[in-house]
């Protein structure tokens, strides 16, 4: 056996063992029962496969298992569908790996197959509530960042002490966050009600809506006001206000761009464009008021 493919091996033998405790820790935190049944399959295969690659290899390997800590505090944090699929990346690329020493070792085609269709099954299961309420989280943070940039600006010229800019755009945002979460209930309740009107979507959905929504918002708040109340010039806060609103503008896109394929550069556009312009408008309304 060559040494590179020697090397190819025991990468993917260690890969493959990892990503087996990886799919099996998060199918013992997945709640959907079809999800859970597709996660337990695929750590099923991808042991199989590690058994595969120790035969050819004549020798074993462990799992990374912080790589496996890693993964699963991620899908804690940001959700099981933005963790699936960051990991199809890996499928994909683990799927072409196998395919180029195929000819060397045939019975790797099988296993090169299986990457492809765990990418299709992973695709095909997601149903993840927090994706499911991604509407909510845009309407909440969307709202914020163009509201407060908007106010936040208009503050800093008009008042120019950051003590003060900071009280008020808490007022201001908390109030706000109140309002947006009131009328994201008052909607989902319409919405339900004008559709099957079951007490499901009455209620429950209609509150985890509002809360998504007010979640999102008050987060946004905090992090917008905070240069406010860690520094002194009102015009260096306003600054890194926005820069501050750009970072949750991207990393928002990001997000969104792993979990739903959408478009990085597009989203990210709109949303740093309207709250720019909106920060503009309301810097020069403060200006005229001053």
């Amino acid at each position: 056996m060559k040494d590179d493919t020697k090397k190819v091996l025991l990468d993917q033998l260690t890969n493959e063992l990892t990503e087996a405790a990886v799919y099996s820790r998060l199918a013992e935190m997945e709640k959907d029962e079809k999800n859970k049944e597709i996660l337990k399959q695929i750590s099923l295969d991808e042991a199989a496969h590690a058994r595969v690659i120790a035969g050819i290899l004549g020798c074993s390997a462990r799992p990374l298992m912080f790589k496996v800590k890693r993964i699963v505090f991620f899908a804690r944090l940001f959700g099981i569908t933005f963790t699936l699929k960051a990991m199809e990346n890996g499928e994909n690329a683990a799927s072409k790996t196998y395919r180029k020493i195929v000819p060397e070792y045939p019975e790797l085609a099988a296993i090169a197959d299986d990457e492809d269709r765990h990418e299709e099954e992973l695709i095909g299961m997601l149903n993840d509530e927090r994706l499911n309420n991604m509407g909510a989280i845009v309407l909440g943070l969307n709202d914020a960042l163009v509201e407060l940039t908007g106010a936040l600006a208009g503050f800093t010229f008009a008042i120019g002490i950051t003590s003060k800019i900071a009280k008020l755009g808490l007022i201001t945002g908390f109030a706000a966050a109140m309002s947006m979460a009131a009328s994201a209930f008052l909607s989902a309740r319409a919405d339900s009600e004008a559709g099957n009107g079951e007490e499901e979507g009455d209620g429950k959905s209609a509150i985890k809506t509002a809360a998504y929504t007010g979640i999102a918002y008050i987060l946004t708040v905090f992090i917008l006001v905070t240069p406010y109340v860690v520094l002194s010039s009102a015009t260096v806060a306003l600054g890194v206000m926005l820069l501050c609103a750009f970072g949750i503008i991207a990393f928002f896109n990001f997000y969104l761009s792993v979990a739903r394929g959408t478009s990085f550069i597009k989203g990210f556009s709109v949303m740093a464009g309207i709250s720019t312009v909106v920060a503009l408008i309301s810097y020069a309304f403060g200006y005229f008021l001053r």
